[in-house]
């Protein structure tokens, strides 16, 4: 029987759907804006927050990117806790928890004293602002992503899937060009001492724009609704892989791969040009912000394919890319300004396989009644495991002289995921959400 224009259906998705997408995509510009805005300008406040005593000009990049890998383990709690929270009370509640939490992380970040002034006190003050961020990061994930899914119609599932990372890029995207603007109009020694500062107080402001949008989102979950009137049960905040963990398993295998690259060709990969190859600071930025327009273009179109195709093809295509692509595409970084354009470019495109489905695929492992906190926590632990450590092992590599195996390690790794690509996950497009 059809619903009326304005009814939600049995499961609690909303009829307006572009509503939905947009409050869903918005806050989590904002959320990603917020994150990335740190690693795009780590080489230009390093030096400011921690300490030169070694004379080595690596150590400091290494401690804010040791302070990046530490908010990343915030993640799992944040996945934990917050898909917990959006399992019993809703998507948009959790939602909008998220978003505030991330504007308070950017201000800390905005505000921090250099180690100059404030001494060990500036590092740990870093530190705290991402142990925020990583926590909000985590929730994001969790209740965003299961929200844009159950916001779906049958059959296009991957369409709005794909707006996890077209959201994202958008975040990223605005990190990225502001700190290209901000680092062709300031002088080093402008940026170094305040211009980096700027991108985080615009982030502040952001989240109060993203919290506004996000108040008129409907919610997806009917389960929660039932447990708020105690109609169903509370589920308990380990459920998900008590009932499922299989899928919960299935999930990190799923991810190993994806999260090393992601962050390697999206965020990384100007830094580890700067440091591998000499590549100048302000074209990296600017190669990096060309990359993520066409990565953003990218994401709805794999999405639309993997609805028409499936979605183990996708991501066995990714894990063969990845398993035979970064040992001679990172092999072939030189200053010169097209070999990193090429690089990400072609990376870019093995690399959408992924995640213009990710959230589809990890959402449709699970029930309603667990969705968050099972898809959350599962993904938000492997991220910090490897997607979060992975700029610190290339940038620790390369003080180490040994360069050359970062890309292997990414195969390494893209090869056990193509293992559960192919001999364990099962394909979910096309059976309907249970």
């Amino acid at each position: 029987m059809a619903t009326s224009p304005t009814a939600p259906s049995p499961l609690g998705i909303p009829k307006s759907r572009v509503r939905q997408l947009m409050a869903a995509s918005i806050g989590n510009v904002v959320e990603w804006y917020d994150w990335y805005a740190y690693t795009f300008l780590a080489t230009y406040f390093s030096a400011q927050v921690f300490p030169t005593s070694s004379g080595n000009s690596l150590v400091p990049l290494l401690s804010s990117f040791a302070v990046f890998a530490v908010g990343f383990f915030m993640r799992p709690l944040g996945g934990l806790v917050v898909g917990a929270f959006a399992d019993r009370y809703g998507r948009k509640a959790a939602m909008t928890f998220t978003i505030v939490l991330m504007g308070v992380g950017s201000l800390i970040v905005g505000l921090t004293p250099t180690y100059a002034a404030a001494g060990v006190l500036a590092p740990a003050i870093l530190t705290l602002a991402r142990l925020v961020q990583g926590l909000s990061v985590g929730g994001e994930f969790a209740a965003a992503t299961t929200f844009l899914v159950e916001s779906a119609p049958e059959g296009r599932r991957g369409l709005f899937s794909s707006f996890q990372y077209v959201s994202t890029t958008i975040g990223q995207l605005l990190a990225s060009g502001l700190a290209a603007v901000l680092a062709t109009v300031l002088a080093t020694a402008e940026m170094d001492s305040y211009g980096w500062r700027i991108p985080f107080l615009v982030g502040a402001v952001l989240s109060l724009v993203g919290l506004w949008i996000r108040s008129g989102a409907d919610e997806t979950s009917a389960v929660a609704e039932e447990i708020r009137q105690g109609r169903a049960e509370r589920p308990g905040m380990f459920d998900f892989l008590k009932q499922h963990p299989r899928s919960a398993a299935t999930i990190v295998g799923i991810t190993v791969a994806g999260t090393v690259a992601y962050y390697t060709w999206t965020s990384f990969l100007p830094t580890y040009a700067q440091i591998t190859v000499g590549f100048d600071k302000a074209e990296s930025l600017q190669i990096g912000t060309i990359s993520l327009v066409f990565f953003m273009i990218l994401q709805p179109l794999l999405g639309m394919l993997s609805d028409r195709i499936g979605r183990r093809p996708m991501l066995i295509t990714f894990g063969a890319g990845f398993l035979l692509l970064p040992v001679p595409l990172l092999g072939l970084l030189t200053d010169a300004y097209a070999s990193l354009l090429v690089v990400q470019l072609v990376g870019m495109v093995f690399l959408g396989c992924f995640t213009s489905i990710s959230a589809a695929v990890n959402s449709e492992l699970f029930p309603t009644r667990v969705r968050a906190a099972g898809a959350g926590f599962p993904y938000s632990l492997t991220v910090a495991i490897f997607g979060g450590t992975a700029p610190f092992i290339g940038t620790a590599l390369q003080e180490a002289g040994n360069p050359e195996l970062f890309p292997w390690y990414m195969s390494a790794l893209a090869l056990v995921s193509t293992i559960v690509y192919v001999f364990v996950l099962k394909e979910t497009n096309g059976k309907p959400l249970s």
